[in-house]
């Protein structure tokens, strides 16, 4: 189970998983959840960007059906999403600094693919307006993977950023984020009489 404060909780988390992992000899370095700036940052900086929402084709009928022919609640519906990021690096090109974030996040998202307990707690008490997030009861756990934007694809994105400069970037899917809504089923009615009838018949 999962309350409508999952998404931007998974946001929060994964920025404190990057922040945590970021390279020793970088110590001005810092995350920031926000869409890649039109002013590139100068100091060290990874952004996480949630660009886009789909919805898990895997768990898309999960809960169906949801409700009896009189519209009665009987299980508590739930939508799976995925999420997918774009992670942006800046800093001083002369010395490499976007391409050393880079492969600092690389290997932090390799070495610990699945978001962790302690990291959604960090983002809650740095965050309070998350405070009410349950995801880590979630019994689905959120597993970011790597993907890949062809040419066009990878265009069309940086163009819907009006007036943003292209930056060094990955892209990450966070699969699966579960939402349950807030109704509360109907419980099932007990069973009053067990009856067990056995018929014989022929065979013909």
């Amino acid at each position: 189970m999962s309350n409508d404060l999952a998404v931007a909780t998974v946001t929060a988390a994964l920025s404190q998983q990057l922040a945590r992992q970021l390279p020793g000899d970088l110590p001005q370095a810092n995350v920031k959840t926000q869409k890649p700036p039109t002013e590139p940052f100068t100091e060290p900086t990874i952004t996480v960007f949630c660009y886009q929402a789909t919805v898990n084709g895997s768990l898309r009928n999960r809960d169906a059906p949801t409700r009896t022919g009189n519209g009665a609640l009987i299980t508590r519906p739930q939508v799976g999403l995925d999420l997918h990021y774009l992670l942006s690096f800046y800093g001083d090109e002369t010395l490499l600094i976007p391409q050393r974030l880079l492969g600092a996040a690389v290997r932090a998202l390799h070495e610990e693919p699945v978001l962790g307990g302690a990291d959604i707690a960090g983002a809650t008490g740095l965050l309070p307006f998350l405070a009410d997030n349950d995801l880590a009861a979630a019994p689905d756990r959120v597993r970011f993977t790597p993907t890949h934007l062809d040419i066009d694809d990878l265009y069309k994105l940086w163009s819907m950023m009006s007036g943003t400069p292209f930056a060094l970037s990955l892209c990450y899917l966070a699969s699966v984020v579960a939402i349950d809504g807030l109704g509360t089923p109907t419980p099932a009615k007990p069973v009053q009489e067990r009856v067990i009838q056995a018929d014989p018949f022929e065979v013909v």
